[in-house]
């Protein structure tokens, strides 16, 4: 059987039940959870944001994923979900600091100091 047939992508397959598999592999979990307690992730995030980041929502989504992957439980199934979709959206609250271009500028080939006059 290939991966096509297991469901991974969606519960359309699955309505109602608990799907067969996290959307990521608990060890995702496990080693995002190591990163952020690292003391070089910690001094950086304490520098770039001013306090230090918060780990426990790694390791409650990794206590989630092995109880939905071990008792196929229905509430870490949800936990899990709702983390991720709070992740996406997270994500997707910045908006970009650079505009991407469509095309160069037109004077693109010119020397940088093109209108200065010496």
């Amino acid at each position: 059987v290939g991966r096509r047939g297991r469901g991974r992508a969606g519960s359309a397959g699955y309505p109602g039940r608990v799907r067969p598999q996290p959307p990521r592999s608990c060890e995702d979990y496990w080693g995002e959870w190591k990163h952020c307690r690292g003391l070089r992730h910690a001094f950086h995030h304490y520098y770039a944001h001013g306090e230090l980041p918060a780990c426990g929502r790694w390791r409650d989504d990794y206590e989630a994923c092995r109880a939905w992957e071990k008792n196929r439980a229905a509430a870490a199934q949800e936990a899990l979900c709702k983390s991720e979709r709070a992740r996406v959206m997270e994500r997707q609250k910045y908006a970009p600091v650079w505009k991407l271009r469509k095309s160069p500028p037109l004077d693109w080939y010119l020397p940088l100091d093109h209108d200065k006059s010496n």
